[in-house]
């Protein structure tokens, strides 16, 4: 997988694509990515902007990931306290 292009990059293709002196393909090649690539940043760029809508902005995206990485980790712990539980539960119940 490619390194990402820096954010300042992204922001620079997309309004070099807006301005519409070179059709996208040939900006896309220019600027070294493909056209779909190019097409992507800037309908992220639209959705940043304009905000709402159907595509996430990059903020919330930001968020999403955040909020499903700390689910992962407290549904890994809540896992661990059942286990430890039910460990403790069975040294209880069992005659020694």
């Amino acid at each position: 997988m490619p390194a990402p292009h820096p954010p300042e990059f992204r922001r620079r293709a997309v309004e070099l694509a807006r301005q519409g002196d070179k059709p996208l393909l040939q900006l896309a090649k220019d600027l070294g990515v493909s056209r779909s690539c190019l097409q992507n940043w800037m309908n992220q760029a639209d959705a940043d902007e304009k905000g709402g809508g159907e595509r996430l902005t990059s903020g919330e995206k930001k968020e999403l990931a955040e909020l499903r990485r700390r689910n992962k980790q407290l549904e890994m712990e809540n896992d661990i306290l059942k286990r430890a539980a039910a460990y403790f539960a069975r040294e209880n119940v069992l005659p020694k």
